[in-house]
């Protein structure tokens, strides 16, 4: 029996068919079950921000599971303090608190509910823009604003509003009544869209006016990925809340909500928790990872090699490309017609793993470790995808 017929027998149909079944990685590169060796331009979605195998990703991961994995919220852990302190460093914090647990969508949802308490049934409504992502469980998919996921689960958790990613209609949309914004500082489930100029700076502006939490979703941007280490660190602006995951982990799985100021003192005993939330295991895994991103200077790195892939892509001469957005090394390449699925499976007859991140846009997202020689295969491999789409639709006309 075929691993596709194994996955189609036995795993729940909400996840697609995958395009490979893979084995192993090393670095920038994953080979799959039958021997093949992939460039690996999404290291799994915006998280191996060390690649595959680094080996203080793996010393981490053997060290500590050997000393203590797990123990519960009920006690307190070296590695735990030393990540709450490591975070609220490289945010920049002058005070604040960090809440872990265990993905993006957790952190969201312990986000959800701070909002709720900011100001309690005095400010019912909270704001998330149009074609927003925040998650699948119940409260991040309310924040999320794409109706075709939400449809399926309605009635979503209320106050809920989504407004389109503009200026105005922040301006008009926000009053007193208003307990917090969730913004991305680049929307990466979107189509890695762009916030327009001064976006941030001026809701920072409006919630502080107005008494609301600005909640920034770092999930996708943060842990250097931008050129920063967070995404909102560009705008030159402090929030209330950041959620963060994804590279932090470089591939173990955690999350954490980390809030400045008074927004730190708005939860108290018991009001959240997560049985493995902020576990020795992840936490040590993650200092490591985090650690290693500033040891090796990987955020100023993804800035500069963030710039030579927008200008790679630029000069492919394709009909087909009409642009790149993002920050650092998270990056669309928009497309003149609705044709990304087609140009990922092209790119995998390649050997190089990208992704449609909508019909129009394909996302890049490699390892904050991919240099020179990652961005000529690179440019090598996704030329050849891009003449292989052209042959097809010559062919095919």
């Amino acid at each position: 029996m075929s691993w596709q017929e194994r996955f189609d027998r036995d795993i729940m149909h909400a996840l697609a068919m995958p395009l490979a079944e893979l084995e192993r990685g090393q670095g920038c590169r994953v080979r799959d079950a039958e021997g093949r060796w992939y460039l690996d331009f999404l290291a799994g979605i915006a998280v191996n921000s060390l690649g595959h195998a680094h080996p203080v990703f793996v010393e981490a991961v053997s060290t500590q599971a050997a000393r203590l994995a797990h123990v519960s919220n009920y006690f307190a852990t070296a590695p735990q303090l030393e990540l709450a302190e490591r975070l609220l460093r490289l945010a920049g914090a002058g005070s604040g608190r960090v809440l872990f647990g265990n993905s993006g969508t957790e952190a969201n949802e312990a986000a959800f509910k701070l909002a709720r308490l900011n100001g309690g049934e005095a400010r019912p409504r909270i704001l998330a823009l149009e074609n927003a992502f925040h998650g699948r469980t119940m409260g991040a998919l309310a924040l999320t604003g794409k109706p075709a996921m939400r449809t399926p689960f309605e009635p979503m958790p209320g106050g809920v509003e989504h407004i389109p990613a503009t200026i105005e209609a922040l301006e008009a949309a926000i009053d007193e009544r208003v307990a917090a914004l969730f913004v991305e500082p680049v929307q990466g489930e979107a189509g890695v869209v762009d916030l327009p100029a001064g976006y941030l700076a001026r809701a920072r502006e409006l919630t502080e006016q107005h008494g609301a939490l600005l909640i920034v979703d770092e999930i996708q941007t943060g842990a250097g990925r931008t050129g920063e280490w967070f995404g909102f660190q560009h705008a030159g602006i402090r929030p209330d809340a950041i959620t963060v995951a994804k590279g932090m982990g470089g591939g173990f799985p955690i999350g954490a909500l980390v809030a400045f100021g008074d927004a730190a003192e708005l939860f108290t005993a018991g009001q959240h928790g997560t049985t493995y939330g902020g576990n020795p295991l992840a936490t040590a895994v993650s200092n490591a990872v985090l650690g290693e991103i500033e040891r090796a200077g990987l955020v100023e790195h993804a800035a500069r090699t963030g710039i030579r892939l927008r200008e790679i892509v630029a000069g492919l001469d394709s009909p087909l490309v009409t642009g790149t957005s993002g920050l650092g090394l998270l990056v669309g390449v928009g497309l003149a017609e609705p044709r990304a699925v087609e140009l990922m499976h092209a790119a995998l007859a390649e050997g190089l793993i990208v992704n449609a991140a909508n019909p129009s846009t394909i996302r890049l997202a490699p390892p904050l470790i991919a240099g020179d020689a990652e961005l000529e295969e690179f440019a090598d491999r996704f030329g050849r995808a891009l003449h292989r789409l052209a042959s097809t639709r010559t062919d095919t006309v």
